[in-house]
Order: C-alpha cells, then sequence, then structure tokens
C-alpha cells in the first residue's frame, strides 16, 4: 500500500511546479476509519516522501461525532499541526451541490474514497464530480472490497436481505471499474490481500462469532434478523464460497481493490 501511495504522489507531484501547494480532499465515511486514521497515515507518509511540500487538506464528512474524532486524532499528531485542514462536516451530495452553487471549482492533487462508494446515492454521478475536481497530474484514489471476494458474494447473494438499511445498493471494486471505463477515464488498479479468521462464527454459542456475523451483515443481532433457512444459506456461503480453511479455520476472503485514476 506504501508502495501505491508513493507512487500515486509522485506521479502527482512530477512537475516543473512540484514544490507548489499540494491540496489533498478527504471522504472518511466509513467504519474502519471511525476516528481518521487512515487519513494520517497518508498524510503523514506525503509529509515523509515530499518534506519540502506544503499541504492542505479538506475533509468531507457528514457525521460530527466522526469529524471529532479525526479532529482529536489530529490534535495529537505532531507532524500535522502546521497542516491547514478544512472541515465540511456534510455527506457527499451536499458537498458536490455547494460547490456547483458556489462556482468555486477548488481543485486537489490528490482525492481519496476509501470504503465509502457504498453510501452515495449516485455512482457515476459521484466520481465523474470528484474526478472535475482533480488538478493535472492529479490521482483519485478509491479502495473498495474487491469484486468477487468474500464481501461481494455474501452481500450480491444476499442482497434482498442485507441492502436495506445505510447501504441499499452493494459495490465492488468490479462496479466502480466498470463505471470508470463507461466514462473513459484512465486507471490503475492493485490488488490489498487479506483475510481474516471467521471460524467462531460457525459455532452458536460462541459471541466473538455472533459479534463477527453481525458486523459482517451490517445487523445489531443476526440470529433475530433473519430466518432460520436464511442464516443457514448465509453461513453455508460464508464457509463454502467467501473462505478458504487453513489449518482447521476459515479464513474470509476479504481482499480489497485500491483503483488510482488519473486526472
Amino acid at each position: 500500500m506504501r508502495a501505491v501511495l508513493s507512487k500515486a504522489f509522485s506521479s502527482t507531484l512530477n512537475t516543473p511546479e512540484s514544490i507548489r501547494p499540494f491540496s489533498s480532499v478527504f471522504k472518511t465515511s466509513c467504519q474502519e476509519n471511525l476516528k481518521g486514521e487512515v487519513d494520517v497515515q497518508i498524510l503523514t507518509l506525503l509529509q515523509s516522501t515530499f518534506p519540502a511540500v506544503p499541504i492542505t487538506a479538506d475533509i468531507v464528512e457528514g457525521s460530527s461525532p466522526l469529524t471529532d474524532n479525526f479532529k482529536a486524532l489530529v490534535a495529537k499528531t505532531t507532524n500535522l499541526q502546521k497542516v491547514p485542514f478544512v472541515w465540511h462536516i456534510m455527506n457527499s451530495e451536499d458537498y458536490e451541490k455547494q460547490v456547483k452553487a458556489k462556482g468555486d471549482m477548488k481543485r486537489f492533487d490528490f482525492i481519496h474514497m476509501i470504503q465509502m462508494i457504498y453510501y452515495v446515492d449516485n455512482l457515476a454521478n459521484t466520481i465523474k464530480f470528484y474526478h472535475s475536481l482533480l488538478k493535472k497530474n492529479g490521482r483519485l484514489m478509491i479502495i473498495i472490497e474487491a469484486g468477487n471476494a468474500g464481501w461481494d458474494t455474501l452481500w450480491k447473494t444476499y442482497k434482498k436481505e442485507l441492502c436495506v438499511d445505510a447501504i441499499t445498493e452493494y459495490r465492488s471494486s468490479a462496479d466502480v471499474i466498470a463505471c470508470l471505463k463507461s466514462q473513459g477515464l484512465k486507471y490503475e488498479e492493485h490488488a490489498i490481500l487479506n483475510t481474516f479468521d471467521i471460524t467462531e462464527c460457525f459455532n452458536p454459542s460462541s459471541q466473538t462469532g455472533e459479534r463477527l456475523l453481525n458486523f459482517m451483515t451490517a445487523k445489531d443481532h443476526f440470529y433475530q434478523s433473519f430466518t432460520p433457512e436464511i442464516r443457514a444459506g448465509m453461513l453455508d456461503l460464508l464457509r463454502n464460497k467467501c473462505s478458504t480453511e487453513k489449518d482447521g479455520r476459515v479464513m474470509f476472503n476479504s481482499n480489497l481493490s485500491c483503483i488510482l485514476v488519473h486526472a
């Protein structure tokens, strides 16, 4: 991942005016990034890669509590004290409306969307809008679950049962790439291999297993949320289609895809 980001930053800054300020916008709406840890890591990597380049950061986040978490982390991170932050507490669609209403299209060198594409109303319009905000040589980075990996298989097989709350349409890297191709955008895809142990999910008396199942189905109570037939089908799918077995453990395929879209 560090190598991918370093390559993206190098491509963006490999210009005659490479010491100009580097502006970035961070979309942080995802449970995996509740306190902005990933954003801070990216900013820190950018600083270490190009220590002479001034950085500014715009944050778009629809949740005030999550924004407060991120601000608290920034306040504790010494190397970010001199980075100017602009906080936009609104969802992606409202940010787009605000930008278009003002008519002042602020441009960015780097925009990232980590695990947030599921929450936008219109995938094609969202990608088109943020791509339009890139400066010359800029990059839009989208990190999302890989197509045909465990999450994709589970959520698309049981779309009717799972896509009913915050996520109404599950999307994987395959959907994003199809959208990029339809818009004629240049991109490169990098695999992020990942697995985690879900063996406890198959023990009905395991609290750890139930918490994992709650997390994977975005439900508060897995066993109360589905009929016995649906539960059995999900568990069978998780074991036989979404995972591999290693040393007696069931390892869920949680591969991600990092997609870098060129300006």
